[in-house]
């Protein structure tokens, strides 16, 4: 698989990484297999898919835990991205950036990911009481104290209402990462940023205006995260069929059944394309492909727990768009429904 740089750190993992959260945390829980997920892993490491992104609240702990148990026979293959700064209770999530509970944190993902170092460790949420390049300089003292090569910045987080008439690939005017390009402008002082993750889709392509470009002007890498729009852009979720309640999705008012059944427009363009490309292309490969073409700079990390997409997803690296291609993409309509 070919192979991309993360920040100045010259760091280098597969084009397409493997989001690990679905294997226990978010999804279905009835669906999730430790493991079917351990295969995958496995599956996504002999692909060259090298890439794992994780984080200690998924779980909260497990998906770390379920990590480790590949990792301590294949380290040396994978580049092990995780996060801190959030918590989890029982009906919320509180962000919490005190230098002396990073410093906690990281030991402790060490330890459940049965290793000695951490390739990228990002910090999932700036804690609002505690000012970010307080948290920044706890994280750097962990590099240089050896258990983390380098720096990110999670901006998953990021919502607004969509605004209508931009088209896909034609970004947005205005400020949906102002606040996340200005922490990383902050941070920046106390020590280099190497990656920022961020959502980017054909179905939300708003990094495209101002986040992506600030990364790549300084060289710092983009994890495209929720690259297949949480599932829809692969086109194998039914409109109206629901999710179960534990399920993110079965809140998420762009999953509705009108919502699902307006935005099939999407997914019927990128049936299109796939077909251009022969018989076993599908939807979900050329979404990838759009998002690898968007910047040598970004990576995107589906989240899969099974063998048979994380095989699907990689091989979307060798897929080409051609300019037709990403002009019919360009044309589809914006998708319907607020991230609010």
């Amino acid at each position: 698989m070919e192979r991309r740089t993360i920040g100045a750190t010259a760091l280098e993992a597969g084009a397409v990484g493997l989001g690990c959260m679905p294997m226990s945390w978010a999804y279905t829980s009835s669906r999730q297999r430790g493991e079917e997920s351990v295969r995958a892993l496995h599956k996504a490491l002999d692909l060259g898919s090298n890439l794992l992104d994780t984080a200690d609240m998924y779980g909260p702990f497990t998906n770390e835990l379920l990590l480790g148990r590949v990792l301590k026979e294949r380290r040396s293959e994978a580049f092990v991205s995780t996060k801190a700064g959030l918590l989890v209770g029982d009906q919320h999530i509180v962000a919490n950036g005190r230098p002396s509970y990073i410093r906690r944190a990281c030991d402790a993902s060490l330890r459940r990911l049965q290793t000695d170092v951490i390739d990228l460790y990002q910090l999932h949420r700036a804690d609002p009481e505690i000012p970010v390049e307080e948290t920044w300089g706890a994280m750097a003292d962990l590099v240089r104290a050896g258990k983390v090569r380098a720096l990110g910045l999670c901006a998953v987080g990021a919502r607004a209402s969509r605004r209508s008439g931009t088209g896909v690939g034609r970004p947005v005017a205005g400020g949906l990462h102002d606040g996340t390009i200005r922490q990383l402008e902050r941070v920046q002082q106390v020590f280099p940023v190497a990656a920022v993750e961020a959502e980017l889709s054909v179905w939300a392509p708003e990094a495209l205006s101002a986040l992506l470009p600030w990364c790549e002007a300084r060289g710092v890498g983009f994890l495209a995260a929720m690259p297949l729009g949480n599932g829809f852009l692969t086109g194998t979720l039914v409109p109206g069929e629901g999710f179960e309640p534990d399920d993110v999705r079965a809140r998420h008012p762009r999953f509705t059944a009108e919502m699902m059944a307006s935005n099939q427009v999407v997914v019927a363009g990128l049936r299109r394309v796939a077909v251009r490309h022969g018989d076993t292309v599908t939807p979900a490969q050329v979404a990838l492909a759009w998002v690898l073409s968007r910047s040598r700079h970004v990576i995107p990390v589906p989240g899969t727990k099974r063998s048979r997409w994380v095989a699907e997803n990689a091989a979307s690296a060798a897929l080409r768009l051609t300019d037709a291609d990403l002009a019919e993409i360009a044309s589809l309509p914006d998708a319907t429904g607020s991230w609010d």
